[in-house]
């Protein structure tokens, strides 16, 4: 039979043996948490556009159009953000696309008969072909 000093030796073993287990799994467990995908769900209203330009508008009208969104959203209450530089426009032969993101659905209400929409609409309507707009929420 082991001595106490052998089982003292034993259960000091037998611990620090589990203490590692549990040092790995608890460091296991917090890289799997850590590599999860964070996301939220706003409940904010997202107005995205994609655009066809007209054959005979030129680049500068088109600037001017994307850029007038920013115009509207400086005056416009309840547009929170702004998005003006594509980077893929569906479909094929569109050629721009732009979002905007409105605060609650009243506020993406009233974007149309705000003044400022109007204004930018002068810019706008003259040179786009087509246009494909959608809103988005949760």
């Amino acid at each position: 039979m082991p001595g106490p000093a052998e089982t003292n030796m034993h259960t000091k073993r037998i611990v620090r043996a589990a203490l590692g287990v549990a040092v790995a799994v608890g460091l296991f467990g917090a890289g799997v948490l850590a590599g999860k995908n964070a996301f939220n769900q706003p409940g904010t209203i997202i107005h995205v556009v994609s655009v066809k330009w007209k054959a005979d508008s030129t680049p500068e009208q088109q600037q001017a159009a994307i850029d007038g969104v920013k115009t509207m959203a400086a005056e416009i209450p309840g547009i929170k953000n702004i998005w003006i530089k594509s980077t893929r426009v569906q479909p094929p032969d569109y050629n721009a696309a732009f979002a905007i993101e409105f605060e609650s659905r009243a506020a993406a209400d009233a974007y149309a008969d705000h003044a400022a929409h109007k204004a930018w609409s002068k810019v706008y309507q003259p040179i786009h072909e087509e246009s494909r707009s959608l809103q988005i929420t949760n």
